[in-house]
């Protein structure tokens, strides 16, 4: 058998992915021609069918329209239309990737589809207005603190804030980082590694999209994790990520009852909830006291209030009192 004979199936394979779907088809004759104009291939008539049943015995859904011109379609992909949009969606959304990064990665997963699908899916794909992340390393960052867990090592990195003139420069002059990475986490639409702080001695977050360049992965193995950290707690009573060493203090909520979806959004289906009357609940909830959730509570217009307790009630409306203030 010569070389031709070997790769053709996963060149027929290339073009049934490329070109058809549930609605085109590429015909015995079609087949012959595309691999004779793209890759010099002379396919014989007959021996396209036994391409297509190789093909088939490896997994693929091909389905076959008999006829004179027997007619070849890819039904199903590893991904449908539906699974591509949405993947496509979160890439374009996510902050923490950079504009350009995100047109790289959207263009790939659209290539997933056929042609065809892929041009619709590219339709609808819009980013300009969108604030992006504008460091490009963002992925290889990611990468590295990854890679840095699965192994077990600490990692130390540079991070760095916007000056005055919105100008990224290093924090603390250029300070090295010596940290272990424990997770990384999604939260409002930025990338995060949670880590041990060897400097505080406790736990820390920082954003991945600030470090200067990819993580240093250490030969020092990682400390473990304190046994009395519950990372999940941590995810869902910290607001944006803010205080992540707060003390968890346990606050009522007094909530109108269209607030539920809110408080489930925020603290799952098993946070703890009492009917107060036929138009309130009560949300029993541990979060991290500060001016992030107070802003949170803020946002929902006295819908939502803190019912107690009286110290953290007293720092809300002192937080109010002082924002009145400043008008």
């Amino acid at each position: 058998m010569n070389l031709d004979a070997k790769i053709r199936p996963l060149y027929v394979a290339k073009l049934l992915e490329e070109l058809t779907d549930e609605d085109h088809y590429l015909s015995t004759v079609q087949l012959q021609n595309l691999l004779e104009e793209r890759w010099g291939i002379k396919p014989y008539r007959q021996t396209i069918p036994h391409d297509i049943e190789v093909l088939r015995q490896a997994g693929m859904d091909i389905q076959m329209i008999p006829s004179t011109q027997n007619r070849y379609s890819l039904i199903s992909r590893r991904f449908d239309d539906a699974e591509l949009k949405l993947l496509i969606d979160a890439v374009a959304s996510a902050k923490f990737i950079s504009k350009k990064k995100s047109e790289v990665l959207t263009s790939k997963l659209a290539k997933l589809a056929s042609s065809y699908k892929a041009a619709e899916l590219n339709r609808n794909i819009s980013v300009e207005s969108r604030i992006k992340s504008e460091n490009e390393l963002t992925i290889l960052i990611i990468d590295a603190i990854n890679e840095a867990i699965n192994k077990g090592k600490q990692i130390r990195f540079q991070y760095f804030h916007y000056n005055v003139r919105k100008r990224p420069e290093a924090k603390w002059d250029g300070y090295w980082y010596h940290t272990s990475p424990y997770r990384l986490i999604w939260n409002g639409d930025y990338y995060y590694v949670l880590c041990w702080n060897d400097k505080y001695n406790s736990i820390s977050t920082y954003r991945v999209d600030r470090m200067v360049s990819r993580p240093e992965i250490m030969e020092e193995n990682a400390v473990p994790m304190p046994k009395r950290v519950n990372i999940d707690k941590y995810i869902n009573t910290v607001f944006r990520m803010y205080a992540v060493n707060a003390e968890r203090v346990p606050v009522e909520l007094l909530c109108e009852n269209a607030m539920m979806d809110a408080m489930i959004d925020r603290f799952g289906k098993t946070v703890k909830t009492k009917i107060v009357d036929p138009d309130h609940f009560l949300a029993e909830v541990a979060v991290a006291v500060n001016d992030v959730f107070f802003g949170w509570i803020f946002g929902f217009g006295g819908k939502v209030k803190i019912a107690g307790p009286e110290n953290v009630k007293e720092q809300y409306t002192e937080m109010v009192r002082m924002a009145a203030e400043n008008l």
